[in-house]
């Protein structure tokens, strides 16, 4: 499928003349609306989840134990993707071992303006500038309410969750918490968006008496919604901008020790252009292969200066097996993918996690 995908179906997307061709939203949506249709044909999807987790022509797939939570494979699907919470139930059925929606926030909005979103299949890369575009928490949560519920789903369910583009700086800790609040319910775990370059004065969250504020806040009110429930807290996590310095990184970590986090994602897109042409667009966020350097040095920090006690979450530029394996030979205990999955298939997902099963008895090492 993704051979398939590589030699003929990409070339004819990208190909000059070609419907959306100019227009990445476009053919994003597009692409987002057929997947939508698979998610709804549940036989379909059921089976093919069953085949891609568990096919017969490779070793059993190890469930990892993380956060309290069982993933089936290694390898999920990256926040940014299914914004609208529509097509998580197919995550399985193209091999994903996890799914992340979102970033979901307390208002509905529409996002930046168009055009928001370029890619640069030389480099393997994408620039984007969407600013959060989504229904809203209040809708989001319904919509999550309709599918699958919390321990019967095979692949673990990730939120994630922002600020409102039009929430001043001073009200950001209660919206985050409204929009917690309405998600939590519906989550095996809820990560918590500081890090997108899209939305005014974000990534000041970073600073040390912000996030404390921030995260501390989202921490108690997950404990008392566990206690009203009689449930266990939600997992937490923390998604971090690659920008950051090492002593940046140092202060986050230590309000994720004193927060009680579970663990971090690293990283988000990157306001850099490394090794990007000379007409790539100022604003916006790259992700795709020139960001996979910063991102696997961030991963490394965090497992040494942690000695592996927080568990890490590899992000950005993994457009390959051999990035993939860089990522988990510096210690991550998962990974996500998004760009790489626009320029490699559907199936990426499926491929990066066979490729671990067939590893795992000679782990660590390179697999691809």
């Amino acid at each position: 499928m993704d051979y398939l995908y590589e030699s003929l179906l990409r070339p004819l997307l990208f190909r000059k003349g070609f419907p959306f061709y100019g227009d990445v939203e476009k053919a994003h949506d597009a692409s987002y609306q057929a997947l939508r249709l698979f998610a709804k044909m549940r036989p379909l999807t059921s089976l093919m989840q069953k085949w891609n987790l568990t096919a017969p022509t490779v070793p059993a797939q190890k469930p990892l134990e993380l956060f309290g939570l069982k993933f089936p494979n290694r390898v999920g699907l990256a926040a940014g993707f299914d914004k609208q919470a529509r097509i998580w139930q197919a995550a399985g059925a193209l091999g994903f071992g996890h799914v992340e929606i979102g970033t979901v926030t307390r208002h509905s909005q529409g996002g930046n303006e168009k055009p928001r979103i370029f890619r640069f299949p030389e480099q393997e890369a994408a620039v984007n500038s969407m600013g959060f575009p989504n229904d809203g928490s209040e809708e989001i949560a319904r919509r999550l309410a309709l599918g699958p519920k919390k321990g019967t789903r095979v692949c673990p369910l990730g939120v994630n969750i922002g600020k409102s583009k039009l929430t001043l700086m001073e009200n950001a800790v209660e919206d985050y918490l409204g929009t917690f609040r309405l998600v939590a319910p519906h989550a095996d775990y809820v990560s918590v968006n500081i890090s997108c370059p899209n939305i005014p004065n974000l990534r000041e969250l970073h600073e040390r008496s912000r996030l404390i504020e921030l995260l501390g806040a989202i921490q108690s009110e997950n404990r008392s919604l566990a206690e009203k429930t009689s449930t266990k807290p939600l997992p937490l996590l923390l998604k971090i901008s690659p920008d950051l310095t090492f002593p940046q990184i140092d202060d986050v970590l230590s309000v994720l020790e004193e927060t009680d986090f579970s663990g971090i994602i690293a990283t988000n897109t990157t306001t850099t252009r490394p090794g990007m042409p000379a007409d790539v667009p100022e604003k916006g966020g790259l992700s795709g292969a020139p960001l996979m350097r910063r991102a696997i040095d961030i991963v490394r920090y965090i497992v040494r200066a942690t000695d592996g006690k927080l568990p890490v979450i590899g992000c950005g530029g993994i457009c390959s097996g051999e990035a993939a394996d860089r990522f988990m030979a510096e210690g991550a205990a998962l990974i996500q993918i998004y760009t790489g999955m626009v320029y490699r298939g559907p199936l990426f997902g499926r491929d990066l996690a066979r490729a671990y099963a067939w590893s795992q008895t000679e782990w660590p090492g390179k697999i691809w």
